[in-house]
């Protein structure tokens, strides 16, 4: 059997001299070099301080996976299962984690990264690590095999709608269009399914807004990083040990009109929140930007009725300020590996008052766009030729 390489040795090494919490990466990694007699290039000195740091204010073994600029998802079910999204699916990636009991100590420490506590008393967490990596762990035995963690990557720099058309998102003839809504300054919702890129287009989308303008974001958790000179960042918080300090979305909208915004963006509906996000785009506050978890245009108004009736709204309550608040739905899907903006809807009313979202055109994500004739005319007439 071939010995572990010298490198492998020292990270055992600089771990242990971590565990003891007396001392930070780097001078870990200088420590254990010069106590195992052992000469390294500068090559060598780097990976091995990154993979110091990966294990004290990192993801450990997956940071390089986060790392990786084409992933978007790192999933744990167990220490050999796991599994990466880059974009075209979910993929199982060969690494192995340890035993089950390391990767519940994992799971553990990036929950303590996250400012919270993951325990048998507390088996489940949702938090942020201090890059911005969304955490998600379930301990057993409510996860049947051990620790389950689902990571969620946070990239640095929004995307282009030119960008977002190279890469299949977004077919080129709607890119002038998405344009012309933020500048006319129409209230757009952004609905789709989980990981159809509804965060993606609206980055892009906020980039567009004029840089003279001050925009507002609420988010349950810090996900938007729009190319914008101007952008005040709103983030929940949930209540503390004791059960107090929380401060919901609903919450946060409400102060964020006090902040003088051009653009109210919330990042996603969940819930109560979407009372406030209507009657703000109905008081004057246009422009605004939300998204929503939905499976087609079509289902958008049931969607509503159903958070907004958590506010205590009643149907007809909710078809009267969302007609009046909102004005395009922007429906993204995922087909054959690829996240693409599949439909675009004009919120209305029909002729018994109830609410309803109209599709305007489609895109299967390749080939021609397909048109609604009346639908499309209109909103051609509202917002100009598309």
């Amino acid at each position: 059997m071939s010995s572990r390489p010298p490198e492998a040795t020292l990270l055992d090494d600089v771990r242990a001299r971590l565990a003891t919490g007396r001392t930070g990466a780097g001078a870990a990694v200088r420590d254990a070099v010069r106590d195992s007699g052992r000469v390294l290039g500068s090559d060598a000195l780097h990976d091995l301080e990154r993979a110091a740091r990966a294990e004290l204010t990192g993801a450990g073994p997956l940071q390089a996976l986060l790392d990786a600029p084409d992933v978007t998802d790192v999933l744990v079910n167990g220490p050999d299962d796991v599994w990466v999204d880059r974009g075209a699916g979910l993929e199982r990636h060969p690494v192995h984690l340890g035993p089950a009991a390391a990767v519940r100590a994992l799971a553990v420490r990036l929950a303590a990264l996250g400012g919270q506590r993951l325990d048998d008393a507390c088996p489940t967490v949702d938090a942020r690590l201090p890059d911005g990596t969304r955490l998600h762990a379930v301990l057993e035995p409510l996860a049947e095999n051990g620790a389950v963690i689902s990571l969620r990557v946070l990239r640095n720099r929004a995307l282009t709608l030119d960008e977002l058309v190279v890469s299949g998102g977004l077919p080129a003839r709607w890119a002038g269009l998405l344009g012309t809504l933020v500048r006319r300054r129409a209230n757009i919702l952004i609905s789709g399914g989980t990981g159809t890129g509804k965060t993606t287009l609206l980055a892009a989308l906020l980039s567009l807004v004029p840089h003279d303008e001050r925009v507002v974001t609420v988010e349950e958790a810090r996900e938007l990083r729009p190319t914008h000179p101007h952008v005040v960042h709103l983030a929940a918080r949930r209540a503390n040990v004791e059960g107090v300090g929380v401060v919901d979305l609903a919450d946060l909208v409400r102060n964020a009109l006090r902040m003088r915004p051009d653009r109210i963006v919330l990042g996603e509906c969940r819930g109560a929140e979407v009372r406030e996000v209507l009657m703000a785009m109905n008081t004057g506050h246009d422009g605004g930007l939300a998204t929503l978890h939905a499976n087609s245009v079509e289902v958008v108004p049931a969607r509503l009725e159903a958070l907004a009736g958590l506010a205590g709204m009643s149907r007809e309550a909710v078809a009267a300020q969302s007609a009046g608040a909102l004005d395009v739905v922007l429906h993204l899907r995922r087909s054959r590996g690829v996240r693409h903006l599949a439909q675009i809807g004009l919120v209305g009313r029909t002729p018994g008052g109830e609410l309803e979202v109209r599709t305007a055109a489609r895109w299967e994500g390749a080939g021609p766009c397909e048109d609604q004739p009346r639908a499309w005319a209109e909103l051609q007439e509202r917002y100009g030729p598309c």
